[in-house]
């Protein structure tokens, strides 16, 4: 993800004539001497975008900021699309100017909008146009084009410019935060949602797929021992009515009435309001109503689109997350309007320009985001200007009553060790760390549990951190290998090198764990702390999610925090609906404001007895490719993050229950 954008900054050079900025990080980590191999040609074509900074960044932050606190005189006071424009976008002036500047280099301008220019030209032109020489690295295998040498900027556009992008050849993608249980269906169902027919009983474990409707029903006979005497078979996949008496949205009465929930992804499912609608209806809940599902996609402009071009898959590998986003949130806000915003692709500047519609057109009060990144990275780190580019997004929502929900994560603490075992895990994570934008102090970083449920129709039973251990059953039906399991899944979070505490933190988070660095550092400093709430994502508390996209419609059980991220949404939507239909903004100040109360379930590691032995269960997903599947699962183990009594670094304040939705009345 990195060296591609970077920050606008004082250049230390002691440059005679007008001052100049340099453009911090333009120059990537990977592009070493040692792998220079020669000056890009001149008349290479390449195209790049420059993104402005506005004409009042710091008024910008401080109104987001005063507008989503409690207390603030100017709390709730928001502006719309125009008003925001107006006090806080770029002038004409400055967009002149950086016109300008392009143009008198040979750059062509290609496209433009409130945030940013796209410029083309040759590489002897960008070399005149940024003060650097783009040259072409051997990196792995690619041969890579990257400056040589930050860009530099003059001054008559430094104040001007945020940053650019596009420079080097390196684009940056972001990775779902889902997975589907490794298994054919979901446990128990057949396409229509409809329960399978029992098999006849017979000696050991059952060769199709078998589930427990709610925790511990069912008693497993014919498997080898676990980590308890007795195991019972895993919950079969959570419906959306399931979700909303566990959560207290039944009890509320609330539906989400008058709140817009917008979802961003890349690209678009081609079947998706047929899918929602079809499993909703499968479930007993009501199909979207005409005009309350709407979208935003642009098929002609998508990009990476191969099942190897670097993004997950491309349009086939995306339509499973969308899919669950969507009847996530309509299933926990079955009245909300939904609008789906497709990017072009999964990099960051797709993802950003999918982000930026919804806040100048104000598509939505809440946007579910169910994806994330690394800062650190075996190709270097995450450049300042791709965080302040989201961050001026972010912050202009707020102003506009906008809030941001990000899914935390599967892996843990994104360790090298988590990613050694953990299914979805970026394998060139560096360090410890959290996830980006989820840790951005703009965003609410949405983690993950799991969820036990006390009878059939949802009633809440506990919940525990999203961490999972996994054994697989041997092919003579023996043993478990390996066991102990190994981490295979687990929710997002932890303390923040990157981002300082934000003032909403202070009074809630514990100071050791504000100043304790993932690596083990004690910071100076205290600082971000992630995830700030949680809700069922886990692998083994898996919910249902139904599509076809071209294919024939099947419904199957989807993990991670790509479900608790929707989820929230929901419930947000549903809390906007108590508040009369006023939307909440930037939620974070009021979540925080309501920590340590009876408005969140404290969700805390989860042991049995006083041997601290593991909440267990065997998933027996039946004959799959001609062998039985069955997985024996430890719960409550996520890497590297405790989910300890109050606000923790696995599943932050907790989880919402009805009191938190009554509270906005």
């Amino acid at each position: 993800m990195a060296g591609t954008v970077a920050l606008a900054s004082p250049s230390q050079a002691s440059t005679p004539g007008p001052a100049v900025k340099t453009l911090a990080g333009t120059h990537p980590d990977w592009a070493k001497p040692s792998a220079d191999k020669g000056v890009t040609p001149a008349k290479d074509q390449l195209t790049a975008r420059v993104y402005l900074a506005g004409r009042n960044p710091a008024g910008l932050a401080a109104y987001a900021r005063a507008v989503s606190s409690p207390g603030s005189a100017e709390y709730d006071q928001f502006l719309t699309p125009a008003q925001s424009q107006q006090r806080f976008g770029a002038t004409a002036d400055q967009i002149a100017a950086v016109r300008a500047w392009a143009t008198s280099a040979g750059l062509t301008i290609t496209g433009t909008n409130a945030h940013y220019l796209d410029v083309h030209g040759s590489a002897a032109d960008v070399d005149r146009a940024f003060g650097t020489h783009l040259h072409e690295y051997a990196v792995q295998g690619k041969l890579l084009k990257a400056p040589a040498s930050n860009v530099v900027l003059p001054a008559a556009v430094a104040s001007a410019v945020l940053g650019v992008t596009g420079l080097s050849d390196d684009a940056p993608t972001m990775r779902a935060q889902s997975q589907p249980v490794d298994g054919p269906l979901s446990f128990g169902t057949d396409a229509k949602g409809k329960p399978k027919p029992k098999p006849k009983p017979k000696a050991g474990l059952p060769t199709v797929a078998t589930c427990s409707s709610y925790w511990g029903q069912k008693t497993v006979s014919g498997a080898p021992k676990g980590y308890t005497a007795k195991n019972t078979f895993d919950q079969c996949s959570l419906t959306p009515a399931q979700l909303r008496k566990a959560y207290g949205v039944t009890a509320s009465g609330l539906t989400g009435k008058g709140a817009t929930v917008a979802i961003v992804d890349a690209y678009g499912s081609s079947t998706m309001l047929a899918d929602a609608n079809h499993f909703a209806v499968n479930h007993g809940d009501k199909a979207f109503r005409k005009g309350q599902y709407s979208e935003v996609v642009t098929p002609k402009l998508w990009t990476q689109t191969g099942a190897n071009d670097g993004c997950g898959g491309g349009p086939a590998g995306w339509a499973g997350e969308e899919a669950l986003d969507v009847e996530m949130v309509h299933g926990l806000a079955p009245d909300a309007n939904v609008v789906y915003v497709g990017a072009n692709s999964c990099s960051d500047q797709d993802l950003m320009a999918a982000l930026s519609t919804i806040v100048d057109k104000h598509l939505a009060d809440v946007v579910s985001s169910s994806w994330s990144g690394l800062m650190h990275t075996t190709a270097g780190d995450e450049s300042p200007t791709t965080i302040a580019a989201y961050e001026q997004i972010f912050e202009q929502g707020a102003a506009e009553g906008i809030g941001f929900d990000f899914a935390a994560g599967d892996c843990g603490d994104n360790s090298p060790g988590a990613a050694a075992t953990g299914s979805n895990c970026d394998k060139t994570t560096t360090e410890a760390q959290a996830g980006f934008p989820s840790s951005d102090n703009w965003v609410t970083d949405v983690g993950g549990t799991a969820i036990g449920i006390k009878d059939a129709s949802g009633t809440y039973g506990f919940e525990t951190d999203m961490g999972t251990d996994r054994s697989v059953l041997s092919a003579d039906g023996k043993s478990w290998s390996p066991f102990p399991g190994t981490f295979y899944f687990g929710g997002g979070g932890g303390t923040s090198q990157d981002f300082a505490q934000p003032w909403y933190q202070g009074p809630v988070v514990p100071s050791t764990l504000a100043h304790t660095l993932m690596t083990g550092a004690v910071s100076k400093t205290a600082q971000r702390v992630t995830p700030d709430v949680a809700m069922n994502g886990d692998l083994y508390t898996s919910v249902l999610v139904g599509m076809s996209d071209g294919n024939p419609y099947s419904e199957g059980g989807y993990g991670g925090t790509s479900v608790a991220a929707p989820e929230f949404s929901g419930i947000q939507a549903d809390a906007i609906q108590a508040r009369g239909g006023r939307s909440i903004g930037f939620a974070n100040p009021s979540i925080y404001e309501r920590a340590g109360g009876a408005d969140f379930h404290a969700v805390v590691n989860n042991t049995l007895g006083k041997g601290q032995q593991p909440l267990n269960s065997v998933a027996d997903l039946g004959v799959v490719g001609g062998s039985l599947r069955v997985r024996l699962v430890a719960f409550g183990r996520d890497y590297g993050l405790a989910a300890t009594k109050g606000f923790n670094n696995a599943t932050g304040v907790g989880s919402p229950d009805e009191k938190y939705l009554l509270s906005f009345k």
